[in-house]
């Protein structure tokens, strides 16, 4: 059973990720372009304004990125503390725990970035193709050096 469980574990990170990076896309569509509700109960974040405007386009194009799962691992670490300083900064100096500030999202995603900082994008991720035909690549000019002994 865990050998099964072993060998589905790549997949089960990649359809974590995919749903992490979508739903954290959304939160910053919804900030800026006002769609699934909006941001703050409707309407969008004004444009420049810090930290709002700023957030929402990392939420958008971090949780782009990690959904697609191109360049993961940075992506996700941006986007991770984008979401410890929207904790820190916006929620905590409300109250200490995130079930009183409110803080619960950026709490989770916060900590399912880290998670993907460090495991990268598992299965289905396009860097996982992209370092497979690097990878292809390195070896036929590495043999293309090799010099044949007779």
């Amino acid at each position: 059973m865990t050998g099964r469980l072993d060998n589905a574990q790549p997949y089960a990170l990649g359809l974590f990720r995919i749903v992490v990076g979508l739903l954290f896309a959304c939160h910053g569509a919804a900030s800026l372009f006002g769609v699934l509700g909006g941001a703050m109960g409707g309407g969008t974040v004004d444009a420049g304004t810090w930290p709002g405007w700023y957030a929402a386009v990392i939420q958008l194009v971090g949780g782009g990125l990690v959904a697609l799962g191109l360049g993961t691992r940075a992506a996700a670490f941006i986007s991770s503390g984008s979401m410890a300083y929207a904790y820190f900064k916006v929620h905590q100096p409300e109250a200490l725990w995130p079930m009183e500030n409110g803080g619960e999202a950026s709490a989770i995603f916060c900590w399912a970035m880290l998670l993907l900082v460090f495991t990268g994008s598992g299965a289905l991720g396009l860097d996982r193709l992209f370092a497979s035909r690097g990878a292809r690549d390195d070896e036929e000019a590495a043999s293309e050096r090799t010099p044949v002994a007779a």
